[in-house]
């Protein structure tokens, strides 16, 4: 029977790691006694002994580079890179700058094209790996002032699909997970400020409640195991329903 975990002793990167989904991603996989580097622009915050952590920014190359570098003299590579760090817009069209757009697309999908870029460069020689994408339910449905990050990430899922084709025949598997509302400290702060109407939110979705960031981490977990060896290309929805349901 394939196991559903990935083996102990996985060396696995994960972006945007110092809360949030990222932070549950690293843990989880931590969880399963796998090696864990992370690189986010923030400190990590009671990082466990043992990780590496690295701060810089995902649009950045150099700082990209350097973390697989650690990676590298470590532990001699890297067989898992969940490329996780975004950055929110939510602001009318009409409003958006050039510079927002720009830090939006840098972030959200140059980012995550950097961040597979120097992963491959590492796992088509050793012939296995998995590249991980953090997409979201907005790769798949419009909403109102969300024109730059719907469009970044539609370009994450898409990237996802097309490096699954290009990678695939070398044995380097690539896909994205696609979260709906997640319940972390981003969402919850909107929802007190009024940003966002928890109580909308929860008749939408069919489960009736948010997202657990550990749910989320629990599919990415699953993706790296030996169960998953035939999964590739794909955007795997983890928001409880949301993008099923077309009821407003």
């Amino acid at each position: 029977m394939l196991s559903p975990t990935p083996p102990p002793g996985t060396r696995v990167l994960v972006t945007g790691a110092a809360r949030g989904i990222g932070r549950a991603v690293a843990d989880a996989f931590a969880a399963n006694g796998a090696r864990i580097c992370v690189l986010d622009r923030d400190a990590v915050p009671e990082a466990p002994e043992g990780w590496l952590c690295r701060q810089g920014s995902v649009a950045v190359a150099a700082d990209v580079e350097a973390a697989f570098a650690a990676m590298d003299a470590a532990w001699g590579g890297v067989d898992v890179a969940h490329a996780n760090a975004g950055f929110s817009m939510n602001k009318p069209t009409t409003e958006l700058t050039e510079a927002e757009w720009r830090q939006t697309v840098e972030v959200n999908l140059t980012g995550a094209f950097l961040t597979a870029q120097a992963a491959a460069r590492r796992m088509l020689p050793q012939g296995h790996g998995l590249i991980l994408f953090t997409a979201s339910l907005f790769h798949a449905v419009g909403g109102a002032d969300r024109a730059a990050y719907a469009a970044t990430k539609g370009g994450v899922a898409n990237l996802a699909r097309a490096l699954a084709c290009e990678f695939g025949p070398a044995g380097v598997r690539v896909n994205a997970i696609a979260p709906g509302y997640v319940e972390t400290w981003l969402i919850n702060d909107l929802i007190a400020r009024g940003r966002l109407d928890g109580e909308a939110l929860m008749r939408r979705s069919p489960q009736r409640r948010l997202v657990q960031p550990a749910e989320v981490a629990a599919m990415a977990c699953f993706l790296a195991s030996p169960a998953a060896a035939s999964v590739n290309g794909a955007v795997l929805a983890v928001d409880g329903g949301w993008t099923a349901n077309g009821a407003p």
